[in-house]
């Protein structure tokens, strides 16, 4: 007899493949550090791997989505998780930064399988109770962040690349739980041709933007995600710049950081999303986030800015809330292109943040011109959001999602 699909089963798998990659969160960039001579080639070295991982994340999220319409959610999550662990074990075993930032590249690819675990929910999940089912991968990987960076900057302490053979023991147990576990829950693969023309990154956000009530959401998508990852790509070296944080102190703030969001995502959203509207919901989540990123970028000493950061979490009930708009839009059969789409969306800004992000950290170095530059990234992630607030309060997201906007 076949396997009833089931939420749980995705999201323990989701729930490992998160820990495996908070492992190695706060002590990343010390490895790199390890073997490059100077504070300014370390942050040019951590900015080039983390462009070129978003890069790959942004290529791969709509093909890994389609291929998972076509051929089923289950082989090509599996596959991914695979690819993962063996890119995982590269960093622990060379001290090649080419070779590191080869396996990071690759990673990239492999870790757009969350993609797929959307798909998936999507797949099994009502329209109406659908922006709940997405935060629930949100919450999940806010545990995950609680345990992953706080173990990992725990192990990285002495030795920075001892979490990166955890990790990859972690993804490969992930895979052998998904390859015994998980069932199916596409029931009708997409009869669609299979093409590259059709399904790469730039041809299916296209197409996205011909839909009039879809074009808004992608560019608040846009907007929110590039803040998001303009924190995520600068938070470890900023906080060592600035405040002198050692991993155990970074993985401290991020353990902080998934308590927060598994709160917000599994049990604050799910209450939101049953009283307001979408559009009040994205509101309400980006001036969380625009208050939290001005406070930080004023903080001098460090003090508080741990519970600033908690507070940013809450941003994190725009996300489900979008990609459940994204997902009602859209046929059954399409839900991996549809989604894979928007999550290059996010893909491209986690590539592009670097770019942005690590060149203002020199700020926070001992080049800064004067203590109130340091705070410099935070102030234009906030600028981000407030451009992304008056896009909000144009766009009819209410009708987009199909939701009774009299709340």
């Amino acid at each position: 007899m076949a396997r009833t699909p089931a939420i749980g089963f995705v999201l323990a798998c989701v729930f490992l493949d998160a820990l495996g990659i908070g492992l190695i969160i706060p002590v990343l960039p010390r490895l790199i550090g390890t073997l490059c001579a100077t504070p300014d080639l370390q942050a040019s070295w951590y900015g080039a791997i983390m462009v070129s991982y978003g890069l790959m994340q942004f290529c791969s999220a709509p093909v890994i989505g389609a291929v998972s319409d076509r051929l089923g959610r289950r082989p090509v999550l599996l596959a991914g998780i695979l690819g993962l662990a063996l890119m995982m074990f590269v960093p622990a075993f060379s001290d090649s930064l080419w070779l590191i930032l080869l396996s990071r590249v690759l990673g990239g690819a492999m870790s757009s399988n969350i993609v797929v675990a959307q798909a998936y929910i999507a797949d099994v999940t009502s329209a109406e109770k659908r922006t709940a089912a997405f935060g629930r991968i949100g919450a999940i990987f806010g545990i995950a962040f609680i345990l992953g960076p706080a173990l990992g900057g725990v192990l990285g302490e002495t030795d920075p690349s001892r979490p990166f053979l955890i990790a990859g023991a972690i993804c490969a147990v992930n895979f052998l739980y998904g390859l015994f576990v998980l069932p199916e829950s596409l029931r009708a693969p997409a009869a669609e041709p299979f093409t590259l023309r059709r399904i790469n990154p730039f041809s299916s956000l296209r197409a996205l933007s011909r839909e009039r009530l879809v074009l808004p959401v992608l560019l608040i998508i846009t907007l929110y995600t590039l803040s998001q990852s303009l924190v995520q790509c600068t938070w470890a070296l900023y906080t060592e710049f600035r405040y002198g944080w050692t991993p155990k102190s970074i993985g401290f703030s991020i353990f902080v950081l998934g308590a927060a969001i598994t709160l917000t995502q599994g049990w604050i959203l799910p209450r939101l999303s049953a009283l307001l509207t979408p559009k009040r919901l994205v509101v309400f989540g980006l001036l969380c986030g625009l208050a939290a990123l001005i406070g930080i970028g004023f903080n001098t000493t460090g003090s508080g800015v741990t519970a600033l950061l908690a507070l940013f979490s809450v941003m994190g009930v725009v996300g489900p809330t979008l990609q459940s708009v994204i997902s009602r839009t859209g046929s059954a059969t399409t839900q991996g292109l549809r989604l894979g789409a928007a999550s290059s969306l996010n893909s491209f800004t986690g590539a592009v943040s670097p770019v942005l992000g690590t060149p203002l950290l020199f700020f926070t170095t001992e080049h800064a011109p004067a203590e109130a530059a340091a705070g410099t990234p935070y102030f234009l992630a906030a600028l981000l959001l407030v451009v992304a607030l008056a896009v909000t309060a144009a766009g009819p997201l209410g009708a987009a999602s199909g939701e009774d906007t009299s709340k």
